[in-house]
């Protein structure tokens, strides 16, 4: 099963900040975190995190982690552009969490299972080819985790 996380709520640039550079709100990490107790709720186990480097995505990935006692490993493939998750996953365990951005993780949630969805910020999809198994919002996943 791949899981696709969409990175939480993030500020807007400072000025001369990058893109790349913008850390979660307070507001997205509570997202982040209620996301990695969510899985670990549901009974998740994931065996492998990859993460974009970009800071949103990595803070995003190292909180929900957290719940999940799972080291989190940069995918530079993630920062941006079209990805196979697929690929991205073989050999890394049967549960596999991907942690990245728009309009990437729509667009690999129709790729891998045929259905249009529009991933929130701290939304979850978990897929499996040819199957969407759960897409979950921000709040669905507040409310699992009892936040």
């Amino acid at each position: 099963m791949i899981w696709l996380l969409r990175h939480g709520d993030a500020h807007d640039p400072e000025p001369g900040q990058s893109d790349a550079e913008r850390p979660l709100t307070e507001k997205g990490e509570r997202q982040a975190r209620a996301a990695g107790v969510a899985l670990a709720r549901l009974g998740v186990e994931i065996d492998c995190c990859l993460a974009s480097p970009r800071v949103r995505a990595r803070e995003t990935a190292r909180l929900a982690c957290e719940a999940l006692g799972v080291e989190v490993e940069i995918e530079p493939v993630l920062q941006g552009g079209r990805f196979e998750p697929e690929a991205l996953a073989a050999g890394r365990g049967s549960q596999v969490l991907l942690v990245g951005h728009e309009p990437d993780f729509s667009r690999a949630v129709r790729e891998l299972t045929g259905a249009v969805a529009q991933m929130k910020k701290g939304g979850l999809a978990g897929c499996d080819p040819g199957l969407l198994h759960v897409l979950l919002r921000p709040a669905e996943l507040r409310a699992i985790a009892g936040a």
